[in-house]
């Protein structure tokens, strides 16, 4: 007997199989367990994420870039476009002089726990800071901004090689007065 058709999708057939409902249904009451050795690479990164938000925190862009791997270090902050997008050590250094040039008394707390995957840990995070100088060819307003932004750092075994960063960029404009409310 056929339900319903959508297209031409026979919906009397099932998109998954009872084994993969078993499997994942099996999955959740039974957590994966993690070895010693994955449970010290992410205790390691876990560090390594904790440091870095330190050396953030000390407006320290020497302690950002020694976070990294000696060989890899980037940042990918899309709303920034290409200006958040440096691609080496040197480029991190210079996009954290400039950011903390603009927004001296920037803080980062983190607001959630950490998640982590097989490449990577997820973070969301709150960052606050008042606008004093240049940023981004917008001048100083003066005004401050309180906004929750998402975090994936990527490592390659223990070494931090990425920090991709997400965030509602017309938000924080809005509150430093750039764009109407």
């Amino acid at each position: 007997m056929r339900v319903s058709t959508i297209g031409t999708r026979d919906w009397t057939t099932p998109i998954v199989s009872m084994g993969t409902v078993r499997l994942l249904h099996e999955e959740e009451d039974h957590p994966m367990t993690t070895t010693p050795a994955q449970t010290s690479l992410r205790q390691r990164r876990e560090a390594t994420v904790r440091e870095h938000i330190d050396a953030e925190n000390r407006h320290d862009p020497d302690g950002v870039v020694a976070t990294f791997s000696p060989t890899r270090a980037s940042y990918d902050v899309i709303a920034f476009g290409e200006a958040g997008q440096p691609a080496d050590a040197d480029a991190v250094r210079e996009m954290w002089v400039g950011f903390i040039a603009a927004f001296p008394d920037l803080h980062i707390e983190e607001s959630g726990p950490l998640y982590h995957g097989d490449t990577h840990i997820f973070v969301e995070i709150r960052m606050t800071a008042t606008q004093h100088g240049d940023f981004a060819g917008i001048p100083a307003t003066g005004r401050s901004f309180d906004a929750r932004m998402a975090c994936l750092y990527e490592f390659e075994e223990d070494q931090l090689v990425c920090e991709r960063v997400y965030f509602d960029f017309a938000g924080i404009l809005r509150q430093l007065g750039v764009l109407p409310s």
